[in-house]
C-alpha cells in the first residue's frame, strides 16, 4: 500500500510559478513511477508529466514542456512539479499517481492516487 499527499496548490496570477509536491509513504513507495495528472471540472483527468522510479526518465506534454519540470527526491520520497509561467489554461486540481514498475502515460495504469491540490491561474 502506497499513501499520497499533495501540496503546495493555489490561487496565481498569468505568469507566476508554483512548485507541487507528491510526499510518498508506504512499503515499496520509492520504486514505483509517479506521474501528475490535470482535471478541470467536467472533464476527464489528463496527464502532465511523469518520472520514472530512478528519475532518470522523465516526460512531459507538450503544452507544459519549457514550463513544468517533474523532479524527486529519493531521500525525502517526495516528487515535485515545478510549474513556470502560469496559464489560465492551467487551472485544475492536479493529482499525483504512482504505479509499480516503468513510466505511463495512462490513468488506469496507475494504483495510487493522493487527494488532489487545487491550482487556479487568473489572467
Amino acid at each position: 500500500q502506497v499513501q499520497l499527499v499533495e501540496s503546495g496548490g493555489g490561487l496565481v496570477q498569468a505568469g507566476d510559478s508554483l512548485r507541487l509536491s507528491c510526499a510518498a509513504s508506504g512499503r515499496a513507495s520509492v520504486s514505483y513511477a509517479m506521474g501528475w495528472f490535470r482535471q478541470s471540472p467536467g472533464k476527464e483527468r489528463v496527464f502532465v508529466a511523469d518520472i520514472s522510479f530512478t528519475g532518470s526518465i522523465t516526460y512531459a506534454v507538450d503544452s507544459v514542456k519549457g514550463r513544468f519540470t517533474i523532479s524527486r527526491d529519493s531521500v525525502k520520497n517526495t516528487v515535485y512539479l515545478q510549474m513556470n509561467s502560469l496559464k489560465p489554461e492551467d487551472t485544475g486540481v492536479y493529482y499525483c499517481g504512482s504505479r509499480r514498475g516503468g513510466t505511463s502515460r495512462q490513468v488506469n495504469d496507475y494504483s495510487y492516487w493522493g487527494q488532489g491540490t487545487q491550482v487556479t491561474v487568473s489572467s
